[in-house]
């Protein structure tokens, strides 16, 4: 029997991985019945990692936490036994406020609580996408979060964001939450900026959050600063390590104050998912996202997927909302052939609107294209 494994990501704004995936083995049964397909939804640690992972048997935590300004809201984590699915964009992300940016302002204090959150209830091998920040605060507020304090010089709490890290003159750590002692935590990182200076997450990234040339060069001294500080409280020095500036120096805290390790988010996914193992005799592997561009081939989910099949010799088709890759893109990403749905559809709201139809009707082609004769 022929064994295909079906493993997308999402397509962002319409559809999920496993509603990608499904649309597709649906597509393809019609076509051919003797077919042995595996659905492996994946993700690349940013947003859609909770949902994918819970077609490997995770179930959603909920709970409610502040956001980037502090706001009560309704969030959420995943589960499975002992290991815990965080996503940075569920509880702090830059999507949560709109127009209404804080580059100074903004924590990522609610990390922090979905953290302890799943401590507190017994988790001890915890993943942690930091994707779509909202915060350049150092991780500050995901420490201060955790039971950690940081003290201006007259013994009050320094005020959130980036801008409150001004004022820092102290770090007590002795409240740190006790069950990171006895914890995992491994952080979906794919970037590779150290905390401060040209390459670091004020210069790169602050932009993007809303801030001014003056609050970039701001948010740096700050950040250099919270580096002296962590570093004095610490006798480590990390703010150099590679991926310190990612989500806003989130990445520097869970370094130097979590012992979290950082690995790339695809790496960390596929070994939740199991995707190596479905891969196991399979003919044929189908991936794919809303758009397959330049950024698909830089560290995102289907890059590593096809990059896994071809390691074993498996052949690789992908599918997408839209593709802007010519041949040679889609060489270099290791797909011999692409299906998207605008070259179905009759427009681009008919693809927006009907994606799954047209995704079983890709699926179907499909077969018919790669497994027939």
């Amino acid at each position: 029997m022929t064994r295909v494994v079906i493993a997308p990501d999402k397509f962002k704004g319409t559809l999920t991985a496993a509603e990608v995936g499904a649309a597709v083995a649906r597509g393809m049964r019609s076509a051919m019945r003797d077919l042995d397909i595996a659905i492996v939804p994946v993700a690349d640690g940013g947003d859609g990692t909770i949902a994918a992972v819970e077609s490997a048997g995770f179930t959603q935590v909920g709970l409610h936490a502040g956001d980037p300004v502090g706001r009560t809201i309704a969030t959420r984590y995943a589960r499975r036994g002992d290991d815990a699915v965080i996503e940075m964009a569920e509880v702090s992300g830059l999507a949560m406020l709109g127009r209404d940016l804080a580059p100074m302002d903004a924590s990522s204090a609610g990390l922090g609580e979905v953290v302890a959150h799943a401590l507190d209830a017994g988790c001890r091998t915890l993943v942690v996408g930091i994707g779509g920040s909202a915060s350049t605060d150092g991780g500050a507020g995901l420490a201060q979060a955790l039971g950690a304090r940081i003290l201006d010089a007259s013994g009050a709490d320094v005020a959130p964001g980036g801008g409150g890290l001004a004022d820092a003159a102290t770090l007590d750590l002795t409240g740190l939450h006790p069950g990171l002692r006895e914890a995992t935590v491994l952080v979906a990182c794919d970037v590779d900026n150290p905390l401060t200076g040209a390459r670091g997450a004020a210069a790169v990234y602050g932009p993007q959050k809303g801030a001014s040339p003056d609050q970039v060069a701001a948010l740096d001294a700050t950040l250099g600063r919270w580096a002296d500080l962590v570093a004095r409280t610490t006798g480590r020095d990390q703010r150099e390590e590679p991926g310190a500036g990612a989500a806003g120096g989130v990445g520097f805290a869970m370094l130097a104050l979590l012992g979290a390790t950082l690995r790339p988010g695809t790496d960390l996914l596929f070994d939740m998912v199991g995707l190596a193992d479905a891969l196991d005799g399979a003919d044929l592997v189908v991936t794919g996202e809303g758009a397959l561009d330049e950024q698909t081939l830089h560290g995102k989910a289907p890059a590593a997927v096809a990059a896994l099949a071809a390691e074993r010799g498996i052949a690789v088709v992908a599918v997408c909302g839209v593709d802007k890759l010519d041949d040679t893109g889609h060489a270099e990403l290791g797909v011999r052939q692409s299906y998207s749905l605008t070259d179905f559809a009759s427009d681009l709201d008919d693809a927006m609107t009907n994606g799954a139809a047209l995704l079983e009707t890709i699926g179907a082609r499909l077969a018919t294209d790669q497994l027939a004769g």
